[in-house]
């Protein structure tokens, strides 16, 4: 259910205003879900709803961007944004701006490598931008910092325990029989769009049976355990944003 001040509100009051059918699918698997979703006002939900469809736009993109797949020991950028630290992190250079630096993922992907959490933080900082401008993600992200799950404190990140997932959701798929050869398949971290599609970076937008399959040809000998969705879902805390 959807609450706004306290109050139950119904998606046909809701959707009559959004003329975003992304959007009014959104809050439509919103009333649908046994969660609840509460808001202060109108203003938060529109936002969240925007930050979504952003989070999928900016997915959709990354995948078309030609940057690879690798690990933190090989992952590489465009140097005249980035330095790239012995960690395999991606740090701004002084005097760049944010926007810019992390739009040229998506304008020269081939000059980036990195592996799939970092694609996800990618994600959510490039929805960041198309969700608030450009002015003000470079006043927030001035110190932008690129690895794995270290988010920026202006872009909190939460997760819970839970199947009510919704699009532009990050989920996460878990290979608990993983070969240890390549222990960077232990799992794979995904961008939701709904209706049983998923974009993993090095694996591109795919349902989950295909994923699940990719994974489950990366375990070790004789596995016992076939990879699966996990119930646990990470999502900014857009309210806070």
């Amino acid at each position: 259910m959807i609450k706004i001040n306290h109050q139950v509100v119904e998606p046909e009051d809701l959707i009559q205003g959004i003329s975003n059918n992304e959007e009014k699918s959104i809050v439509k698997q919103m009333a649908a879900n046994h969660a609840s979703y509460e808001y202060q006002t109108i203003s938060q939900l529109k936002f969240e709803l925007l930050f979504r469809t952003n989070t999928m736009k900016a997915a959709q993109e990354l995948n078309k961007s030609g940057a690879k797949f690798t690990t933190f020991s090989y992952a590489f950028c465009n140097k005249k944004y980035w330095d790239r630290l012995r960690n395999g992190g991606f740090l701004i250079k002084p005097e760049v701006r944010p926007s810019v630096a992390i739009l040229d993922i998506l304008k020269n992907g081939k000059l980036y490598a990195f592996e799939c959490s970092t694609a996800i933080a990618i994600v959510l900082y490039i929805a960041t931008l198309y969700s608030i401008g450009s002015e003000r993600f470079d006043i927030l992200f001035g110190r932008l910092y690129l690895m794995d799950w270290q988010f920026d404190e202006d872009l909190p990140i939460q997760q819970k325990y839970g199947d009510d997932y919704l699009p532009g959701d990050v989920l996460h798929f878990n290979n608990p029989d993983f070969d240890p050869k390549q222990p960077w398949w232990r799992a794979e971290n995904v961008i939701y769009f709904g209706d049983d599609q998923y974009y993993g970076h090095g694996i591109g937008i795919r349902n989950a049976s295909t994923i699940i399959n990719f994974l489950n040809g990366k375990r070790k000998q004789d596995p016992k355990n076939s990879a699966y969705l996990m119930r646990m879902i990470t999502r900014p805390q857009y309210q806070s944003i």
